[in-house]
């Protein structure tokens, strides 16, 4: 679906921030660049900064203008602060998101362009009266000023999150299923809070004629933690070893 996804890059001067694009794009899982009559490209900045993206500069399109680019798309989006003498349609890059989803889960389907400015003056008044949306970025107004490949980044990782939300996937790293160590029974931690107590009685950290709440309140700490098989076996070894190391403190004391 993403292959239906143009990132337009238009008039870029300085090639770093093209190969950055390509980065951010490839990161988020995006593969069409067109470029529009960028100052310097191909060149060997922009592929040092591709970092590994080089197959989506390989690809990437080279045209004379935004109207060639944008022939063919069915939705426009433009990454600029908004003409102020013209009301128009304006997103965040969460909106602008879903905007371009639910076009290509249209009927009609895609192309859609992303379509950013240069980096010093963004998209003329005329350039962005061709996108049917404007795409504001909230960034602090005391430096808003954000750099291209930046821009690509924030609205690359916003069509991400948003597709993989809307297939159910997940966005956060999960271990492999044979990774996961089961969780202890009911029975293995009152074991444990048992010996707990036990080892605290021992050096003297609980008193059991003054007990107050000192283990309800370490179990509810420990519920909390939710431990694994793993995780218990650690911390009843720590038990046990400081009950020898005890032991081993009170024998010595008991030959001198």
């Amino acid at each position: 679906m993403f292959d239906d996804i143009r990132v337009v890059l238009v008039n870029t001067s300085h090639p770093g921030n093209i190969g950055g694009a390509a980065r951010a794009m490839k990161n988020m899982g995006l593969s069409q660049l067109v470029l529009v009559d960028p100052e310097r490209f191909p060149d060997a900045e922009a592929s040092s900064r591709a970092s590994g993206a080089d197959d989506i500069l390989a690809n990437a399109r080279v045209v004379a203008t935004l109207e060639e680019a944008l022939a063919d798309c069915l939705l426009v989006l433009g990454t600029s602060a908004r003409d102020r003498r013209i009301p128009w349609p304006v997103v965040d890059p969460r909106e602008a998101a879903d905007k371009v989803l639910d076009q290509l889960e249209s009927p009609a389907g895609g192309p859609v362009a992303l379509v950013f400015g240069r980096e010093h003056s963004g998209l003329t008044s005329e350039e962005l009266q061709r996108c049917r949306y404007h795409v504001h970025i909230p960034s602090d107004p005391d430096f808003s000023s954000l750099n291209l490949a930046a821009a690509v980044q924030v609205l690359s990782y916003e069509l991400r999150m948003q597709s993989l939300g809307r297939q159910g996937l997940s966005t956060t790293f999960a271990k492999p299923a044979a990774e996961e160590e089961p969780p202890v029974t009911a029975e293995q931690m009152e074991l444990f809070y048992q010996h707990l107590e036990q080892v605290m009685v021992e050096i003297g950290f609980l008193d059991p004629q003054q007990p107050k709440k000192l283990m309800s309140r370490l179990r509810r700490l420990y519920e909390r933690g939710q431990p694994n098989q793993v995780e218990m076996n650690i911390l009843r070894g720590i038990l046990t070893e400081t009950q020898k190391a005890i032991g081993v403190k009170a024998a010595g004391a008991r030959r001198g």
